[in-house]
């Protein structure tokens, strides 16, 4: 195996929720956000009143969009604008749980997949609505298409390298079954000459559980700890050796990478005909009494995970959507979970580590721990200056927002915010040179 360049070695604090294990939840009202992908938002299909079933689709759109469908049974009591993760608000519709968890009748069980075509497979992913699950939540039919006839390695990500996070450990170790069978539907799909899961070696219980479950033909890689390790461009260097270009996708190096997670709801579509309708999630962190993994229907709002994780034990200083390196700060609680929501991280006062007046110091670090061989300190100042032609030049959309920077940084400078504020500039710029 090879490695990546830069990273950091963060406190795991992982022993707080990794013996856990997944713990199915039935919360009385859930929240759907109609946008869950990259890509467009869907259109609602369902109205107040109407009853509803697990597994019914309930929004879909077209070109760059995947459904979603309706993660309990029971009636719809509101299409309105909620809080979403993403921080802002986006139409929602949400359902009273009926707690009786009755199925879509639409919905079709196979025993295999003999005698379905890639084709058909892809198309019955697309409409079980799934994306990546590891955070980015690119729609996963898009990707695989987009790789036919390109990809010549698999490489399956098991790594869940951020601290804190446990959800896909404790997927590896409880349904590894799943997350085989979901391999083998990509590979009759992409047909590739290697397929590899990559899991970093402090997991061993997950790497064991794999390793009995997993076919000949798929080598299990237990890799060295050291984040980000789990980021798509670092796995695939690790792994094969290859760099994906500047502004380039996996394919350019023949590669295509899946989360275990999405891995096992493949499984389900195709074999269960469950569509992705509920999720593991960790709910974890010094300000919660309980630590633990979730079972969460799509939607759970997060005051639901918080309670059936026993609460706060604390007053919390900061709640994140995610881990610590790369979760996106909640500003409420009435936010329902998301098909990329992989954790709720909250935090204790003692956690508070924020510098009141940050100010560079030269020293470098955020360089040296750059996995994308970028100029954090640079690209920070050229969007304090709102420099679009710097930032285009320094690569700033190649960041891939790990945040290993900002962990290195002794002024404790918000570098990741700076970057997103960046990025935002430089499609807002070209959004507004194609209306032209």
């Amino acid at each position: 195996m090879a490695s990546f360049f830069g990273g950091v070695h963060p406190k795991g604090y992982k022993a707080l929720s990794c013996e856990a294990p997944i713990e199915p939840l039935s919360p009385k009202t859930v929240s759907i956000a109609m946008s869950q992908h990259i890509g467009r938002p869907c259109t609602p299909l369902v109205k107040i009143g109407d009853r509803v079933t697990v597994g019914q689709k309930i929004g879909d759109g077209e070109g760059l969009c995947v459904p979603v469908h309706a993660s309990v049974s029971g009636k719809v009591v509101a299409v309105e604008a909620r809080p979403t993760p993403s921080g802002t608000e986006g139409m929602c519709v949400v359902i009273e749980n009926d707690g009786e968890n009755t199925l879509c009748p639409d919905l079709r069980k196979r025993e295999s997949i003999d005698g379905l075509t890639g084709e058909e497979l892809t198309a019955i992913i697309r409409e079980a609505g799934i994306t990546g699950m590891g955070g980015a939540g690119f729609p996963t039919n898009v990707k695989i298409s987009s790789g036919l006839g390109k990809v010549d390695t698999v490489i399956v990500n098991g790594a869940e390298c951020e601290p804190y996070i446990t959800s896909d450990d404790r997927l590896m170790r409880e349904s590894p079954e799943r997350i085989a069978g979901g391999i083998r539907i990509i590979q009759k799909i992409l047909e590739p000459k290697r397929t590899a899961v990559g899991v970093e070696n402090n997991k061993p219980e997950a790497i064991a559980s794999m390793r009995k479950a997993l076919p000949e033909d798929v080598e299990l890689l237990a890799l060295r700890v050291r984040y980000p390790q789990g980021a798509e461009k670092q796995l695939i260097q690790t792994v094969t050796g290859r760099r994906v270009p500047p502004g380039g996708l996996p394919a350019a190096v023949g590669c295509a990478v899946f989360n275990v997670a999405t891995c096992a709801a493949i499984y389900d579509a195709v074999f269960e005909g469950m569509p992705l309708v509920r999720r593991a999630v960790t709910v974890t962190g010094k300000a919660i009494a309980r630590p633990g993994n979730f079972l969460a229907p799509i939607g759970t709002l997060y005051a639901d995970l918080i309670e059936a994780a026993g609460g706060f034990r604390c007053e919390p200083y900061k709640i994140l959507c995610g881990g610590p390196m790369m979760g996106i700060a909640q500003h409420s609680l009435a936010c329902g979970t998301i098909k990329g929501n992989n954790a709720l991280t909250c935090f204790s006062q003692e956690d508070n580590h924020e510098v009141r007046t940050p100010h560079c110091i030269r020293c470098g670090k955020c360089i040296d721990a750059c996995p994308m061989r970028l100029m954090p300190l640079q690209m920070h100042r050229a969007c304090q200056r709102e420099d679009l032609d710097a930032l285009n030049r320094l690569n700033v959309m190649d960041c891939i927002e790990c945040g290993s920077c900002a962990y290195t940084c002794p002024a404790g400078i918000h570098l990741v915010q700076s970057f997103r504020t960046a990025k935002k500039l430089l499609r807002d710029a070209k959004a507004k040179e194609a209306g032209k």
